[in-house]
């Protein structure tokens, strides 16, 4: 099918559809319930930028740019980049130990319950099978479709499957290599990089500011029509049931596109009689016709609406870095605890290498992260919030980019979630002694009346006295964790 037949068929899509193109219509469309009851997915970082593991996973661009390390890192280690350039890792992504088998019982035992791979990043590298892009994972490197892939075993395994496109940023992140003796600059190479756009405004480190304003140049109609075709190809061939875009998408130019996107994925959800849901960032959707995520960070209080966190394991990368850092289990499942005691999800990203294998450092986390849901997740899935998120001094600063160092909690800080006639209060930092919340003082006028509080962990039922300034509940030696403990507070 052409770009001019695709987009015939996404109009007809819509015109039949019950969903228009138009925020009114979109606005009716609701959260799915197993994405609300789910809250923990896990999120895919791994392309041909996992082969150097070297910076992060914007090697493809700073490999290009003389301001940052991974340019003379690239001269170094595999030449000056007019004779190996970034298209020349490809043979090198052999990915010879992927087994998405593997991985998705690895995500199952972490406790996750959806999985979303990137399907392409901002290289322009398609990780899927599709029919417009040529730079792609059947075609070239691993030679293996591994969207479809990892898609058919969270099918065997009972997990949800989800993806991620962020091709929108290709339209100007390759134009670093416009401004050196570069494969860039070879028009041989243009359909993989992009029309690396040289405009001032998106040259070097201007992208940030730039891509920042609304109102600055956006991408031009070809670009954005042939955006929208692959995106939703890319919707028809793998049904996914979330679909994740990064930054950028809320400039003025896309907006008639998203529109469409969002009508056309909903309209095929409909069909498919599935639901789904399209994730964002800052203001790209208008609420209720899409999901909210907060890059790397929180919010600070309960959302009226359900909203998702997406964050990392790898403190310094999305993709493989040979060096680096790892958050604690303790830190990821406070977070998890605090996003979903606030109406969140969490997706929690994960790196592999480039030949396919996920690090013992992120394989550790994630079953040491499922070790603790086995136990406590019944305070995790199927929860709402409580009218309070939580007590304590410490909480969250809100806002993009703010997880890079664990929270400092203590035994006074706690966390609620309700579900089924019971809140669920979480001890974020346990010190082993008798647990006092203020927030379940016993109170004269208008109270509600606790029944019993079970620890989750063991199942035990533990004793408890309400008094006038707080509740206190009676220790036991399985008070005693280095990860948040869960009591379970069934109302009578």
């Amino acid at each position: 099918m052409t770009v001019n037949e695709y987009l015939k068929q996404i109009d007809e899509v819509i015109k039949n559809g019950k969903y228009k193109d138009d925020w009114a219509s979109l606005s009716n469309h609701k959260t799915p319930e197993w994405y609300y009851r789910d809250k923990f997915g896990i999120f895919i970082h791994w392309g041909i930028y996992s082969v150097p593991g070297f910076g992060n996973e914007w090697y493809s661009r700073n490999m290009y740019n003389s301001d940052h390390r991974e340019f003379e890192h690239h001269r170094k280690t595999y030449g000056d980049q007019s004779v190996f350039g970034y298209k020349d890792f490809i043979p090198m992504f052999t990915a010879e130990k992927f087994d998405p088998q593997k991985w998705v019982e690895l995500f199952k035992e972490s406790g996750a319950r959806f999985v979303m791979p990137v399907c392409e990043h901002h290289d322009g590298f398609a990780m899927y099978d599709t029919e417009f892009n040529r730079w792609n994972s059947v075609d070239m490197g691993p030679h293996r479709d591994v969207a479809g892939e990892i898609k058919a075993e969270c099918e065997k395994q009972g997990l949800t499957f989800c993806a991620s496109t962020h091709r929108a940023e290709h339209y100007f992140f390759m134009n670093t290599g416009r401004n050196c003796d570069s494969d860039v600059n070879d028009d041989a190479y243009r359909d993989f990089y992009g029309p690396a756009v040289t405009e001032e405004a998106y040259n070097r480190d201007n992208i940030f500011k730039t891509t920042e304003d609304t109102y600055a140049p956006g991408a031009s109609k070809e670009w954005l029509e042939d955006w929208m075709v692959r995106t939703c190809e890319l919707i028809d061939r793998y049904q996914p049931r979330t679909l994740y875009f990064d930054w950028w998408i809320h400039n003025h130019t896309f907006k008639p596109y998203l529109k469409k996107i969002a009508a056309y994925y909903y309209n095929r959800a409909d069909e498919w009689g599935v639901e789904t849901t399209i994730i964002f960032k800052h203001e790209a959707f208008p609420p209720t016709v899409a999901t909210f995520d907060v890059e790397r960070g929180a919010l600070q209080d309960i959302s009226p609406l359900p909203w998702q966190s997406d964050t990392a394991i790898g403190k310094c990368s999305w993709g493989y870095r040979f060096d680096n850092e790892y958050k604690s289990s303790r830190q990821i499942i406070t977070d998890l605890i605090d996003i979903v005691s606030k109406n969140g999800m969490m997706l929690l990203n994960v790196g592999p290498k480039g030949d396919g294998s996920i690090t013992d450092e992120e394989t550790a986390i994630l079953r040491e992260i499922g070790a603790w849901l086995s136990k406590n997740g019944d305070g995790i899935y199927g929860t709402t919030f409580w009218k309070q998120f939580g007590e304590g001094k410490v909480n969250n600063e809100g806002g993009f980019f703010k997880d890079g160092d664990e929270k400092q909690y203590t035994a006074k800080d706690f966390r609620f979630t309700y579900k089924g006639g019971s809140i669920y209060a979480f001890q974020m930092r346990p010190d082993g002694k008798d647990v006092r919340i203020k927030a379940f003082a016993k109170r004269p006028v208008h109270d509600f009346i606790v029944e019993k509080i079970t620890l989750l962990e063991t199942g035990e039922e533990v004793e408890f006295e309400r008094k006038e300034n707080y509740m206190v509940i009676k220790k036991t030696d399985a008070f005693k964790s280095d990860k948040p403990i869960c009591f379970k507070i069934k109302l009578a």
